[in-house]
């Protein structure tokens, strides 16, 4: 993550109130990616083009409070690509002052938005807003939003695109939380009809016994 970008994402975590002197934040990436997890979270309502990337877990002991999604907005008949990424924010306790992120693949178009936050607990499942295949000579943009269950029963969802419809909800981790990302994206198509994000999966980790 560039310093400026950092620098923002530090500002807009102060300006939520989540820290009274220092947010500490961290891009994640790949570093933790042999953390063991117990199930992973899918739906079924995912589009068909691209290919799974990698995945992106929180560090041990680390699940995801948060989320941030990129978004084109409405093009107004040019190419249409929506919702391009989604990235989580982990937190190891309450106090969400020493934070990573995750994102696993994103496309690059769109702005990121401002974080949203469970007001207690962790993510524990999903549901995605998908436009289906739209023909040989239709605009496709494939996920155009993502909604987020917290163990503590709120729901999450950012403003997006209101194209397609809601699916079911995933599956719920029940006994511990959302911990990592790996998502499908269709590659940068030069011209052609991009849809970049088309389908997203979670892992679930459990909660280590006390």
């Amino acid at each position: 993550m560039a310093v400026h970008a950092l620098t923002l994402f530090t500002l807009a975590l102060l300006g939520c109130g989540l820290a009274e002197d220092k947010v500490s934040l961290q891009r994640a990436g790949q570093a933790f990616n042999t953390r063991s997890y117990k199930s992973m979270l899918n739906v079924t309502n995912g589009e068909k083009f691209g290919d799974w990337t990698w995945p992106e877990m929180c560090p041990d002991g680390f699940f995801a409070v948060g989320f941030s999604i990129r978004v084109e907005p409405n093009q107004y008949r040019k190419d249409d690509t929506s919702l391009n990424g989604i990235r989580l924010i982990c937190s190891k306790d309450e106090a969400r002052n020493y934070l990573y992120t995750v994102e696993s693949h994103s496309g690059f178009f769109g702005d990121w938005s401002s974080p949203l936050y469970c007001p207690s607990g962790v993510l524990s499942s999903f549901q995605l807003r998908v436009e289906p295949h739209q023909g040989l000579f239709g605009d496709d943009t494939a996920v155009n939003n993502i909604r987020f269950r917290c163990s503590s029963h709120p729901t999450l969802e950012h403003a997006s695109n209101d194209w397609g419809e809601y699916g079911h909800w995933s599956q719920d981790c029940s006994d511990g939380g959302i911990c990592g990302i790996e998502t499908k994206m269709e590659e940068y198509q030069w011209g052609l009809d991009d849809s970049t994000l088309n389908d997203v999966r979670f892992h679930c980790c459990a909660r280590k016994q006390q």
